[in-house]
C-alpha cells in the first residue's frame, strides 16, 4: 500500500513516516506542499494521503479541492493544528475522510489511519 505524506515540516513528515512504518506501511512518498503533491499523485497513485492544512505555495484545502475533482475515492486524512469546528467542517465538506489534530500520539494517529482504511475497504 502506497501512502503520500504532504507536509511542509520535515519533522512532521519524519514522525508520520515512523508511525506508518510501525503500522507496516513501507511504500511511502513525501511532498512538501500541495503543489508538490499535485505533481506527484498521478505517478505515486497513493492508497492513502496524510495532508497538512497550512503550507506555503498550495495549502492542504486547495490541494484537496483539486485532488477531489479528479479522485473521489482515495482516503485523505487531514493532519493539522486547525482544530476549530468550522475548519473541521470545511475539510469534511471538501472531501476529507478523517481528521487528526497536531500534536498527536503515535497511538492516536495509528487508530485514525486504521479506522479510515477499514471504512474505505
Amino acid at each position: 500500500m502506497r501512502v503520500l505524506i504532504v507536509d511542509d515540516s520535515k519533522t512532521m513528515r519524519k514522525i508520520e513516516r515512523s508511525v506508518l512504518v510501525k503500522l507496516g506501511y513501507e511504500d511511502i512518498e513525501e511532498a512538501v506542499d500541495g503543489q508538490d503533491a499535485m505533481s506527484k499523485v498521478a505517478a505515486v497513485k497513493p492508497n492513502l494521503i496524510l495532508l497538512d492544512w497550512n503550507m506555503p505555495v498550495m495549502d492542504g484545502i486547495t490541494f484537496l479541492k483539486n485532488f477531489r475533482a479528479k479522485d473521489k475515492s482515495t482516503p485523505v486524512i487531514m493532519v493539522t493544528t486547525e482544530a476549530e469546528k468550522s475548519r473541521v467542517l470545511e475539510a469534511i465538506k471538501t472531501g476529507v475522510n478523517n481528521y487528526a489534530v497536531k500534536p498527536f500520539t503515535p497511538e492516536s494517529i495509528s487508530k485514525i489511519i486504521e479506522a479510515t482504511m477499514a471504512k474505505a475497504a
